[in-house]
């Protein structure tokens, strides 16, 4: 084929190639695309003079304006600093009752604090802190060691039945399990229980049983959540009459945890946290307790 055909439709020049008949024409590239081309080519060339662009071994061209990204970041967060200091030396000279009359204060423990329990306590107590399946509501008002600010700190350095020295330590025994009681005590036992927080469970039908569970609460289960089962909170004992519960207050699960036993555990967090982000997060959680009450 003649290379010189021009193509009687368009008037151009074709190639001298065709494909299944379709001839294509010797088109020539758009005066724009070619225009877009040279200037990204030169704004390409000056990016490399005016940024740190090329490896030489150990090191890199510097750019003529000097641009280092780690440095401003460093500035960034030397700023950030600076600024949040102010802040973190009220938090940790002043006591914990004058940073909860201070709202300015609050406003600081609130937004940092929610970080705070994002990173550390989130996958276990929620989001909310209302808590998952085995582990508690944060923001009720029920409390293994007490509430309020100072021993939530506290509960936050040393944990539960962790590690650390001076950890809070608390277990259910497992009085079936281990023979302590057998499965007709187990069972009345957990009734009595059961009944402490659902009145219907006592009926003239169970009245004898739960007589019977009462006695056996009282030999075995009273010397650490009182004989009105109110719990203590010095011994880390649970409340088993206010129908709140970590592990369900059902029948079946009272009578899984009187068997098997219980033994809850909280990381210690003092080698994690610094002494100002536990007291801000321990701030942090007994507001969320407050604004739900």
């Amino acid at each position: 084929m003649d290379v010189e055909e021009v193509d009687p439709v368009s008037g151009r020049k074709t190639t001298g190639h065709e494909w299944n008949g379709i001839k294509e024409l010797d088109t020539p590239v758009p005066r724009g695309v070619l225009i877009f081309l040279v200037v990204t080519h030169l704004f390409a060339l000056l990016w490399w003079i005016l940024m740190p662009t090329w490896p030489l071994g150990t090191t890199y061209t510097k750019g003529v304006l000097g641009t280092d990204q780690r440095q401003r970041i460093e500035e960034d967060l030397a700023q950030s600093q600076t600024a949040r200091s102010q802040w973190t030396a009220a938090i940790e000279t002043r006591s914990y009752d004058e940073i909860m009359a201070d709202e300015s204060l609050m406003e600081f423990v609130r937004a940092s604090g929610r970080q705070l329990f994002g990173d550390n306590c989130a996958a276990c107590h929620g989001t909310d802190g209302t808590g998952r399946f085995n582990y508690p509501d944060l923001t009720d008002d029920d409390w293994l060691w007490g509430g309020g600010a100072e021993n939530i700190a506290e509960t936050l350095r040393v944990g539960i039945n962790a590690a650390h020295d001076e950890t809070r330590v608390a277990e259910m025994p497992a009085f079936g399990r281990d023979q302590m009681l057998d499965r007709t005590e187990v069972r009345q036992v957990a009734l009595y229980v059961h009944s402490l927080t659902n009145p219907a469970t006592s009926t003239p039908q169970n009245a004898t049983e739960i007589q019977a569970g009462r006695e056996v609460f009282l030999s075995t289960c009273a010397a650490c959540h009182g004989e009105d089962a109110g719990g203590s909170q010095d011994m880390g004992a649970p409340n088993l009459a206010d129908n709140y519960w970590v592990y369900g207050g059902d029948m079946q699960t009272l009578i899984t945890t009187i068997h098997g036993g219980r033994r809850g555990h909280m990381p210690t967090w003092d080698e994690r946290l610094t002494e100002v982000e536990i007291k801000t997060l321990a701030l942090y959680v007994n507001d969320l307790a407050l604004e739900k009450r």
